[in-house]
């Protein structure tokens, strides 16, 4: 009889739910949004709401996962709420620099950004978003220097090689930007930026448009010939600019904004 009741006893121990603690949880949830495992942050989240637990970490981690879904809005706010509140390290200031940056907000993301790179552990995410806010303000000096540490830290990172060859573009650096471009997209063939970056930058230079490709859509057609034409225009060739233009226009099945914009301001000149 009792050896029967020890047995029971051992086998309800071993079905009981493992509690665990909200500091593992909140560990846990971090790692996960981290990682891109955005429903089980979540899960976690509820988790500790749940239990009545909020405050800067559970709000650390909804910011983390906003970031993460692509909804800069929110991971905006929400980081900004945190730094006000005292918060500072190196990964909110960036990840908070960078949503400025992809919501177009350049007041909001500059000083985000620059202190993000000014700290000892600064990635290279920062870095090259350092350098994209110094091409916005034609800060040459510091682009360089920026996307130079970037590649430090990752030496093979298509996405800053990218950034680094449009630099050069904007600059008239032309072979300079097809030697990044080239490296990007050998790193990383399937980064579309790259390979179309590349083909804009060698049209230009061979003094030609870019052929449309099998298969590809009117509108990315268009898409890429108004590149082609934006490009044509930086280097001066205006009758190639109008011609890119047109040609966008004409491919894009319907009245394109973007290439009617910019052949109405060319043609003006």
């Amino acid at each position: 009889m009792i050896v029967a009741l020890l047995i029971a006893a051992a086998s309800a121990e071993s079905t009981a739910p493992i509690t665990l603690s909200p500091e593992l949880i909140i560990q846990e949830a971090s790692k996960a949004a981290a990682s891109g495992r955005l429903d089980q942050a979540r899960l976690m989240v509820g988790q500790l709401i749940g239990r009545g637990i909020l405050g800067a970490p559970v709000d650390r981690i909804l910011a983390d996962v906003a970031f993460a879904a692509g909804n800069y809005s929110e991971a905006l706010t929400r980081y900004e709420k945190l730094i006000a509140a005292g918060q500072s390290d190196a990964v909110l200031l960036e990840h908070a620099g960078i949503a400025a940056l992809k919501l177009g907000d350049v007041d909001r993301a500059a000083p985000l950004i620059k202190r993000a790179t000014g700290a000892k552990d600064a990635s290279w995410r920062a870095w090259n978003a350092r350098g994209a806010l110094a091409d916005l303000s034609r800060d040459w000096k510091d682009a360089e220097e920026s996307y130079a540490e970037a590649l430090r830290l990752a030496p093979d990172e298509a996405a800053v090689l990218n950034n680094r060859g449009w630099s050069q573009l904007l600059r008239g650096n032309w072979p300079a930007a097809i030697e990044d471009f080239e490296r990007a997209a050998t790193v990383d063939p399937t980064l579309a930026r790259a390979a179309n970056n590349l083909e804009l930058a060698r049209a230009a230079l061979a003094a030609d448009l870019p052929t449309r490709r099998q298969g590809e859509t009117d509108e990315d057609w268009a898409h890429r010939l108004n590149d082609a034409g934006v490009a044509a225009e930086i280097l001066g060739d205006r009758s190639r600019a109008v011609a890119a233009f047109t040609q966008a226009l004409e491919a894009s099945g319907q009245w394109y904004v973007r290439a009617a914009t910019n052949l109405e301001a060319v043609s003006r000149q």
